[in-house]
């Protein structure tokens, strides 16, 4: 049932505290690979450790599911970059996040849905003193990208081009371009790269006029 990451972000396991929260969370995202949004409980069962055991771990769903993400992320979390030129850096963080995310689609579709869930019940009053699963890795992400620029531009100009660009970055990429589109990964990473820097140049160009 486990899927391994070897390569996900996870600190190697030393001691059977360590290893035990790897073993979880290396389930709860199979279990995400799968189309779940699994609960303490599943991942519990399926990772065969006792209930009371997954939630000294997690004490939440909204914990739980937060860490198989950053376990799935991996590599883009230490993302860095050598060039002080901005355009070029948004491209590097693009190539180096949009395969990863290819790869662990289902895993981020499924915190997504865990997101709308809790919209949904939120919105209904239901929700109660539930922990919220919150998502946001993207602005730190795109805020390094472009982080040659602070300085360069006004602030609320920076802060815009931060925002403009989380809209062509992430899973919502392949819900757009591959679900309604259709476009193959090669497509996605073209028009993604494009679209990045245009916005890039046009948040220069504003800045020298």
């Amino acid at each position: 049932m486990t899927v391994s990451l070897p390569d996900a972000g996870l600190n190697e396991a030393r001691g059977p505290r360590a290893r035990t929260r790897k073993l979880m969370l290396e389930t709860a995202v199979a279990l995400m690979q799968q189309g779940q949004t699994p609960s303490i409980s599943d991942v519990a069962q399926a990772a065969e450790v006792s209930r009371a055991t997954a939630y000294r771990y997690f004490p939440t769903q909204a914990a739980l599911v937060h860490a198989a993400v950053d376990a799935a992320l991996g590599p883009i979390l230490e993302w860095q970059s050598e060039s002080d030129d901005p355009e070029t850096r948004v491209k590097e963080l693009l190539r180096t996040s949009m395969p990863r995310i290819q790869e662990f689609e289902a895993t981020f579709k499924a915190a997504l849905k865990l997101s709308l869930e809790q919209w949904a019940r939120r919105q209904a009053g239901t929700l109660g003193d539930e922990a919220p699963f919150k998502r946001g890795h993207r602005l730190e992400m795109l805020q390094k990208a472009i982080a040659p620029l602070e300085g360069r531009l006004p602030p609320a100009e920076f802060q815009r081009l931060a925002q403009a660009l989380s809209l062509v970055y992430g899973l919502e990429l392949l819900v757009v371009l591959k679900d309604m589109w259709g476009l193959d990964f090669d497509g996605i990473q073209s028009v993604a790269e494009w679209a990045a820097a245009a916005l890039v140049r046009a948040s220069l160009e504003e800045a020298r006029a």
